[in-house]
Order: C-alpha cells, then structure tokens, then sequence
C-alpha cells in the first residue's frame, strides 16, 4: 500500500503575511504554457485564487512544462497555501476538459522565503528561469510572466 506523503509543514505556517515560493509541473513534462491563450486562462485561474485568499503575487511565471509563483500573503487572513491549491484545482478543471491528456503533478514544491533579502533574489531568479533554459537571451521578452506587486519594465536583473 502507497502512502501519501504529509506536506512537511503546518497549513498555520502559510497563513497570514508570509511570502512563499511555489513550482508546479506538468506530469510527465508535458509542453503546455506555450500559447498566449494558455497562458491568459492560467493567469485568469491565478489571479482569481490569490484575490479570494488576500495573496498577492511577487511574480508568477509560466515556463513550457512548470509554473513558478512567488506568493505573499499581504493580512492576517491571508493563505498563500490556499490560493495555490485553488489555482491547481480550477486550472485542473480546465485542462481535463480541454487537454485532457494533461495533467499537473501532484504535489507542488514550496519554500517560506525568511528575509525581504530573500524575496528579491527568488524574483530574480525566477525571472531568469527563461535564460537558463535558453528559452530567451532576455529575461523581459519572455510572455508569460506577471506580477500584482511590480511593474518588471522598472526591473533590472
């Protein structure tokens, strides 16, 4: 019998004004976040989630076979851990009826970000993501990124 694995830390621990770094994949890898479409809906679903949990988004980036979010919880209230799983599961919804074939994993990573320090270098590093895959020579001409905190075209990484 397969256990399932416990997430490794309290749902408190994503609660209230905390910054958290979270990567979803695609199951077996699979090219998705490749059209501007895709990635309009997907935005959509992210946007919806985090609003309805007072989360707002460091940034969020959409590479062909993973998403990268980076998550603040801007109140009391706020669950950035919440927000994430209520963007997988309406984002599931959607590609089961549209892309059936498609499935996210899973689980999802994630990481509490300690220090402001710390936010900034996660920013970077995912805007960067793009580059290092050879995707782009230019973190600022990939598409499918955003953020509800920052305005990127200030940005210099």
């Amino acid at each position: 019998m397969i256990r399932e694995r416990k997430h490794r830390l309290t749902t408190d621990a994503y609660k209230g004004p905390r910054v958290c770094s979270f990567t979803a994949c695609i199951k077996d890898r699979e090219a998705l976040f490749i059209a501007e479409d895709i990635f309009q809906k997907n935005e959509n679903f992210l946007l919806t989630s985090i609003h309805s949990s007072s989360v707002e988004a460091e940034v969020y980036l959409f590479m062909p076979d993973h998403a990268r979010f980076l998550l603040r919880g801007t109140q009391e209230d706020s669950d950035v851990l919440e927000a994430m799983k209520a963007y997988k599961q309406q984002s599931g919804f959607w590609l089961h009826k549209h892309y059936p074939d498609v499935r996210w994993q899973k689980y999802f990573y994630d990481h509490i970000e300690r220090s402001e320090e710390d936010v900034e270098k996660r920013i970077r590093y995912i805007l960067n993501n793009p580059v290092r895959k050879g995707l782009v020579d230019d973190w600022q001409t990939y598409p499918f990124k955003g953020s509800t905190i920052h305005d990127f075209n200030e940005w210099d990484c």
